[in-house]
């Protein structure tokens, strides 16, 4: 558990590094420093997890290549715009996994627990999901362009767990709603 905790830390990083970079140092060094970050962040998820998620290679890849747009065209935005980019992404993967038939977290919850849950409630959360991913990544591109590193470095970190608690806590409600109507019916 405590190594989890660690990981969990680390995914911090590339982001905290290149905000403290971008700060001190020419665009140059906080980039390649953030991409650096991004390759250390790996290599501890390998360590603490004995794996490297998809998600993670995803990010990896999106910063390499938002990297090498920003050094191209010396503007840090790019570079920023990886949460945007990432949140679009999956809140678009699970969307359309839902749209084709079973969603990601139907398909989680029979084959964890065969749990036999209405698909109405897990496919509603999932479509609210999808579309909370969308528009906090879409938020993250505004963010990246229109505001200072420091305020985007706050929505990336403890903003986005902020954002994603209040979401998880509405959704909560809106379940407990749906579960009492699909009992009494």
């Amino acid at each position: 558990m405590q190594k989890n905790r660690l990981f969990f830390l680390t995914s911090f990083l590339p982001a905290v590094g290149y905000w403290y970079l971008e700060a001190y140092y020419p665009l140059k060094v906080a980039v390649i420093g953030g991409v650096l970050l991004a390759v250390l962040e790996i290599i501890l998820e390998k360590i603490f997890t004995k794996h490297v998620h998809s998600l993670s290679k995803m990010n990896f890849l999106l910063m390499v290549i938002l990297g090498g747009i920003s050094l191209f065209e010396e503007q840090g935005k790019w570079f920023k715009l990886t949460p945007m980019f990432t949140g679009i992404l999956i809140g678009a993967i699970f969307l359309y996994k839902k749209l084709r038939g079973v969603g990601f977290l139907e398909e989680m919850l029979v084959e964890m627990r065969n749990v036999q849950m209405p698909k109405e409630i897990w496919g509603n959360f999932e479509i609210h999901f999808a579309l909370f991913m969308i528009g906090y990544g879409s938020f993250m591109g505004v963010m990246a362009l229109k505001f200072s590193t420091d305020t985007w470095l706050f929505f990336k970190t403890a903003g986005f767990y902020i954002a994603t608690a209040l979401f998880m806590a509405l959704e909560m409600i809106y379940m407990r709603v749906k579960i009492k109507r699909w009992q009494n019916r």
